[in-house]
């Protein structure tokens, strides 16, 4: 029962014995700030500037009607609130030009997840989360790992790393869930004492419910916000393969790997527009039609890999890059966004410069949707794409409708939305799909999949390999359900680059999730690629073993639609983070229990099982959970265990022989 009461000067508000939130003049729920703030971007990477001029702490509370109201020195916030399952939504009034800052109370060993996507930790006690959509990697870390001997290389700490999807969305393995219904700049911090929050102006609204089990949580979650992703059939036919270099390379890539016997479903070609080599190395030239150079007869070549059961896939991105035929064409139809003097606004995301469609524009919008996806993509058969970028919205730009400062974190969901309506209108849904990097609040009702972003090419815990886990299982916390990676990651520099043996280990974790797709990285010639001729082998079986997953996976989908993550992490079914023994493992459905190798050079991997009775997959041998055991873990076998009991043990015994 939810009670509300205002008494001596406090409030509580409380569900069946457990307070969810508390305010007294000592301690009070909410403060307005007054503050100055200036930003500075470099390739989307954001610094602020806050200067706080002014701090008020609401000390004073009263009940106004249905009202609770907090004020004081002449300010006010006022909060009514609305019965919610297993909870409630509190609504929030504050005064235009202040930031609000509100404490909710902090329990004792609870572990607190979510807040989007997490690279370097899953628990996020003790940290503080930015809540800005911005560029994940900086170049300045790039630049030290390529200079760096590898053992003087320092990890980054979770707070310096920037997030392409934060999200104001948390949940506690205490059953709590804590959601913001904001589009500000912000943060939280989850410290000892107490939790509190901070955004640029008055959230709409917070809702506190509680769950018994994560499983409850995440279905609170998609009550909140329909979960509509979705992957198409056919992606789950093998590997979508990374390959670009035009027509004839992309062509001999595949069919040879097809010919050795692998399961490719797609073929990826992210040049489809054209090639832009820059001093970072291979990269796409951003002109939204098909390169006739590269790619003569688009339409003919994607019949030609169809014929042989493979998907053709592109890239397409909000911007187009300076002086490209179609940037003339939409800088004089006013489509890209301009400075307050009128000229276009250039991004620099590497080292070229170009203009950012105006997503505000309904007729930029409409452009977008009927000739740079439909008719120069959907018309050419194309059945998927990448859909990258939307976190570079400049805070300082000129829209044609709103303000940039208050629409940054909105613009990648804008940005989604326009591919997947873009996909409905042509009668596309579920037969061809996009991914997305960058998300906010709802990227799960518009992009069917997302994936991590660019992954550096190597297994440090702060931006390689390892990183994938904690980014999914926070994405997974946070009501995004279906979640993949690059195999093989993508930046490389100088002696930043990934060997034969990261690549296959990279392919072996990608082939136990939802989707698989390679990428060739940004120097696919300095990089191991799935048809480099010591990695065939792998490539042909781990690709099987992929497709033969399918029931499985599809499965996985079908639950992923009612809010439940198809990756977990290990404390996952006992909702206590005390419990976890490796962040670096995770469930995939119920059944599946994969420990990827993270580190070079080894053949064997401790393996910590969760309760239960399990089966080592390729050798067969059964274990009980609740202990720790040395794994052999060879390469191209992954260790992966499977529930003795479970629906799907056959299936597993199956693909074990593979």
């Amino acid at each position: 029962m939810l009670q509300s009461q205002v008494r001596a000067g406090s409030w509580t508000l409380e569900q069946d014995g457990m307070v969810l939130a508390f305010h007294s003049v000592e301690k009070p729920f909410a403060t307005a700030v007054k503050r100055e703030k200036t930003y500075t971007e470099k390739r989307g990477t954001y610094r602020e500037e806050v200067k706080e001029t002014a701090r008020i702490p609401l000390t004073k509370v009263k009940r106004e009607g249905e009202a609770i109201v907090f004020s004081a020195e002449g300010h006010r916030l006022s909060l009514r609130t609305e019965a919610r399952p297993r909870g409630v939504e509190i609504f929030l009034q504050g005064e235009e030009g202040w930031a609000y800052e509100f404490s909710l109370p902090a329990l004792e060993g609870e572990a607190v997840f979510g807040g989007g996507e997490q690279y370097r930790k899953t628990n996020l006690r003790g940290e503080r989360v930015k809540n800005f959509v911005s560029e994940h990697i900086k170049a300045s870390t790039i630049l030290e790992k390529a200079l760096v001997p590898q053992p003087l290389y320092r990890e980054k700490k979770h707070g310096s790393i920037g997030s392409y999807a934060p999200m104001p969305v948390f949940v506690t393995d205490k059953g709590r869930l804590i959601r913001f219904d904001t589009d500000s700049d912000g943060w939280a911090d989850f410290g000892r004492e107490e939790y509190r929050f901070q955004y640029d102006a008055c959230p709409r609204s917070l809702i506190l419910q509680r769950g018994g089990s994560f499983q409850e949580l995440s279905a609170l979650i998609s009550i909140q916000t329909p979960n509509r992703q979705y992957i198409p059939d056919w992606c789950m036919d093998g590997m979508i393969l990374g390959a670009q270099g035009g027509r004839e390379e992309v062509l001999r890539k595949t069919f040879r790997l097809l010919d050795e016997g692998a399961a490719i479903c797609g073929v990826w070609s992210q040049d489809w527009s054209g090639c832009n080599k820059t001093v970072m190395g291979y990269q796409v030239w951003w002109n939204w039609e098909a390169d006739e150079k590269l790619y003569p007869d688009l339409k003919g070549m994607i019949r030609e890999l169809n014929a042989r059961g493979v998907k053709f896939l592109a890239y397409l991105n909000p911007y187009l890059v300076k002086d490209s035929h179609l940037y003339t064409w939409c800088k004089e139809k006013g489509y890209l966004i301009t400075r307050r003097d009128g000229s276009i606004y250039h991004i620099k995301s590497t080292t070229f410069d170009a203009g950012m469609l105006d997503l505000t524009n309904p007729e930029a919008v409409r452009y977008i949707k009927d000739v740079l996806i439909k008719k120069n993509m959907l018309d050419l058969g194309v059945s998927g794409w990448m859909a990258d970028f939307g976190e570079y919205l400049p805070i300082d730009c000129v829209l044609h409708d709103g303000d940039p400062a208050k629409l940054h974190n909105l613009w990648p969901v804008l940005w989604a939305r326009i591919n997947r309506e873009a996909i409905e209108e042509a009668g596309k849904e579920n037969e061809a799909f996009f991914f997305t990097r960058s998300g906010y609040l709802g990227i799960q009702q518009y992009a069917p999949v997302m994936w991590n972003g660019d992954q550096h090419t190597d297994t440090t815990r702060d931006y390689g390999l390892p990183c994938v886990m904690p980014a999914s299982f926070s994405l997974g916390f946070s009501g995004v359900t279906l979640i993949h990676c690059d195999v093989g990651g993508f930046f490389s520099f100088g002696k930043l680059k990934r060997s034969p043996e990261l690549f296959t280990r990279w392919m072996e974790m990608c082939a136990f999730s939802l989707m698989m797709r390679s990428h060739e990285a940004i120097r696919p010639w300095a990089n191991a690629q799935p048809y480099t001729e010591e990695v065939i082998p792998q490539t042909v079986r781990l690709t099987k073993i992929h497709k033969a997953l399918k029931p499985y996976l599809s499965r996985c989908v079908e639950l992923a639609k009612e809010g439940l993550p198809a990756i977990r992490p290990d404390f996952w079914e006992e909702m206590d983070e005390s419990k976890s023994r490796d962040m670096y493992s995770y469930f995939l459905g119920d059944e599946l229990f994969v420990c990827p190798v993270i580190r070079e050079h080894v053949k064997s991997r401790t393996v910590w099982l969760p309760k239960g009775k399990w089966v080592h997959l390729w050798s067969g041998k059964t274990y009980k959970g609740g202990r720790k055991l040395r794994v052999d873990a060879p390469l191209g076998r992954i260790p992966v265990f499977y529930r003795k009991d479970g629906k799907n043990a056959a299936l597993f015994r199956e693909i074990a022989a593979l």
